[in-house]
């Protein structure tokens, strides 16, 4: 794509796609202050979050195999469109006084399946837009939208559900699914064409591919390892930041909201650095100090002492900038290393690589805070992944060979 016009193109799709995000972020937070108050229940919680994610990470490397064979801006579009469906789905079940919570739990699954496709695919289309120079900074600038969206969507979110109910809450996510279809309809986005025939055989040797892709990189496949050993040991603790900050830290509602936005203003901070600096470092060192970075503000938040809350918010920030630089950092070095064929299935590998510690940790939160302590957990994990920081460093193979990344 032409020089001129690449960044043009691309901030008009993120554009609609950054409205999108907002109104997903303030309607699945609304959401969850709705399950909150009319039952009241962990398990609830637990249960729509489990619908939330698994079906994306079950489904993900299957997805990833189509995203590659499939025009991905129809991707796009059609994932935005299933989305706004379910939203309206939704909204027609909770108009009955009488709602049956699996019918939610199914849709929430359902939700989660159109992300599966939705997330790898706009991941996928910027090798294929922008300038291989640029993509660290583009990757930083979609850290920085993401970011203003996790901050304003909770406020959103709980404006919408003070003054509305939570079926006219829903049409915020189709306003934003029209959005983001809008802005992809009127732009070109070019097509990766594969000649193979979509049968079964075929897809699974394309995701076996995919995976080869990656085992066969020897850089790429200790990086793939460090990173999921890291989101591992780290979801299931942060799951518990509400239960760290009511508990040793002794906050109420509006210090739970405060650490939320805190963490949102952090990883602000890194995509902003990151889309405004043009960074000489290394991609690959980025993302070896990030581990340890993040691991730091894990281990303050558990060991600072019950009345340090300012220090607390201190460090949850320091996470914040650590996870969006690593993020950011982590999709760049994909994108320059993977041909953009093979993008959505290494992608989609990727993502339910995260996910699966996150469902894990829904499973067991529970179980870890009453057998070692939430401030523990925090402490383990923390030192676990400076650790795993520590390591990779010392892994000639990933240093050495990845100074140029």
């Amino acid at each position: 794509m032409e020089n001129g016009k690449w960044l043009q193109t691309y901030l008009f799709i993120w554009s609609g796609q950054f409205i999108s995000m907002l109104t997903s972020y303030a309607v699945n937070f609304a959401i969850v202050i709705w399950l909150s108050l009319e039952h009241s229940s962990a398990e609830v919680l637990a249960i729509a979050g489990i619908s939330a994610l698994f079906p994306q990470a079950l489904i993900g490397p299957f997805a990833g195999v189509f995203i590659d064979r499939w025009n991905r801006k129809k991707v796009l579009i059609l994932s935005d469109a299933f989305l706004a469906l379910c939203a309206l789905i939704m909204i027609i079940l909770l108009r009955y006084e009488t709602v049956n919570l699996n019918w939610i739990y199914l849709m929430l699954g359902l939700r989660s399946i159109g992300n599966a496709f939705h997330s790898p695919a706009m991941q996928a289309i910027a090798p294929l837009i922008v300038p291989q120079q640029e993509l660290l900074r583009v990757a930083g600038i979609n850290q920085l939208l993401q970011s203003l969206s996790r901050i304003a969507g909770p406020a959103i979110g709980t404006l919408a559900i003070t003054y509305m109910s939570i079926p006219n809450v829903l049409y915020l996510d189709i306003l934003g699914a029209v959005a983001a279809i809008t802005s992809l309809v009127s732009v070109h986005i070019p097509h990766v064409r594969q000649s193979t025939e979509s049968t079964l055989n075929n897809v699974v040797m394309e995701l076996k591919d995919g995976f080869e892709t990656v085992v066969q990189n020897r850089v790429l496949r200790l990086l793939f390892i460090f990173a999921m050993m890291v989101t591992f040991f780290i979801m299931p603790a942060a799951i518990m930041f509400p239960l760290l900050t009511t508990g040793h830290y002794q906050g109420g509602k509006l210090e739970m909201s405060l650490i939320e936005i805190v963490w949102s203003v952090g990883m602000l901070i890194g995509g902003t650095i990151l889309g405004a600096v043009k960074i000489r470092i290394p991609k690959i060192i980025l993302v070896n100090t990030m581990h340890i970075l993040l691991g730091t503000s894990f281990i303050l938040c558990g060991g600072l002492p019950s009345g340090w809350f300012i220090g607390y918010a201190t460090t949850t920030l320091l996470g914040g900038v650590a996870i969006s630089i690593f993020s950011a950092s982590f999709a760049a070095i994909l994108q320059e290393e993977i041909a953009p064929s093979m993008l959505g299935r290494v992608f989609s590998m990727y993502y339910s690589m995260a996910v699966l510690p996150t469902i894990v940790g829904l499973l067991f939160t529970g179980a870890i805070a009453e057998t070692i302590g939430v401030a523990n957990s925090f402490l383990i994990s923390g030192v676990v992944v400076v650790l795993i920081g520590v390591l990779s460093f010392l892994t000639s193979a990933l240093t050495k060979n990845g100074k140029q990344m």
